[in-house]
């Protein structure tokens, strides 16, 4: 349901928020096609990128980078598994993921990527921060290790283990992390560790647990979604914005 209304979605461009418009926006990255979506209120507007779940860019996260649109940010939403590439089963999830996970430059190659195509799309990419959920959290959190020049990352109920022989030395902007308290795919152990190692590289941070909250609590219409842990969340995150963002 969630991709089928990611296509529907998808297909009505422009999209008008507040006087946003939102498109589509196809590009290439060494010769693949992606498809990403793209929303600002303006020139010079605050940008944020985006990076999607698992399952690909879907109605959630153009949902979502609507309601920032209507905050006075610019987004594109990022496509890391190419066009049309939407997984909706478990084994096809996991093979994507998996893939970029094996292949950490490709990985961190895509969202620069994204960041010039946004730029080509009239986002000031100077004044930028990355944010991410799930698979994209754990995506947000390697584009921080790559020493990527933005203000901040943050990651929603996100993939938090550094893979071996990386760590947050070149990391140049905060970093905020909100997780869910019962979440039994990426630990309370899992948080500890990465406070442990941004404290090692001198990184400033906050973490937000939610106790209660499973993952993907964030998520609308799922059976895991807890509101008040993505009320309290998202008003987290908009601060942050507020503070990182000119």
């Amino acid at each position: 349901m969630r991709n089928w209304i990611a296509a529907m979605i998808l297909s009505l461009t422009p999209f008008l928020a507040l006087g946003a418009t939102g498109k589509t926006v196809t590009y290439e990255v060494n010769g693949q096609p992606y498809e990403g979506y793209f929303i600002s209120p303006g020139k010079d507007a605050p940008f944020i990128l985006m990076i999607h779940d698992w399952d690909g860019l879907t109605d959630y996260e153009i949902k979502r980078a609507n309601m920032l649109a209507e905050k006075g940010y610019a987004v594109f939403a990022a496509d890391l598994f190419g066009k049309g590439v939407r997984p909706t089963e478990m084994a096809d999830k996991r093979q994507h993921t998996g893939e970029l996970h094996k292949d950490r430059e490709k990985m961190r190659a895509l969202m620069m990527d994204a960041l010039e195509t946004a730029k080509a799309n009239g986002a000031n990419i100077d004044n930028a921060i990355a944010m991410g959920y799930c698979f994209g959290g754990a995506a947000v959190l390697e584009l921080a290790r790559s020493g990527a020049n933005l203000k901040g990352f943050a990651t929603f109920h996100g993939g938090l283990q550094t893979p071996e022989g990386q760590d947050y030395a070149k990391t140049r902007a905060p970093v905020l992390i909100m997780h869910g308290g019962a979440d039994t795919s990426v630990t309370i152990d899992d948080v500890a560790t990465l406070a442990k190692e941004l404290e090692t590289a001198k990184v400033p941070y906050e973490i937000a647990v939610y106790g209660g909250a499973p993952h993907a609590f964030t998520v609308f219409g799922e059976e895991r979604y807890r509101e008040d842990a993505d009320q309290k969340s998202w008003a987290l995150f908009n601060r942050f914005l507020e503070t990182n963002l000119k």
